[in-house]
């Protein structure tokens, strides 16, 4: 009996969160790199950082903005995307898990390699 009351708890607890939620973080780590592999200074909302190089992207439905600091480089807009475990979430946690994901806004990813293109 026991074990049939924590098997429950545990299959709740799945099925209220989802997927993507558990396993995605705030961020997604992007490697940027320049199209003449030359050092740049970039923003994207509002932060600063150094190409090439891994810049954490916050995960949102919007894609976001990468903007060079000196003008050098050519702004570059980089499109969310529907992250797979968000799909396999679906299939497994069905609608509270998917919801969350949704709610949360960890169902959204990037690409891994992002390339800025500078003169």
């Amino acid at each position: 009996m026991k074990r049939v009351l924590i098997a429950s708890a545990v299959a709740s607890i799945m099925a209220l969160s989802g997927c993507a939620t558990i396993l995605n973080d705030d961020n997604h780590k992007a490697n940027i790199q320049t199209s003449d592999g030359q050092k740049a200074v970039l923003n994207v909302d509002g932060k600063r950082f150094e190409a090439p190089g891994v810049v954490e992207l916050p995960r949102k439905k919007e894609g976001v903005t990468i903007s060079s600091v000196d003008n050098r480089c050519n702004d570059t807009n980089v499109n969310s995307k529907v992250d797979t475990k968000f799909f396999v979430n679906i299939l497994s946690g069905g609608a509270f898990g998917s919801t969350t994901d949704y709610a949360t806004d960890k169902m959204w990813t990037y690409d891994d390699t992002i390339v800025v293109q500078c003169r």
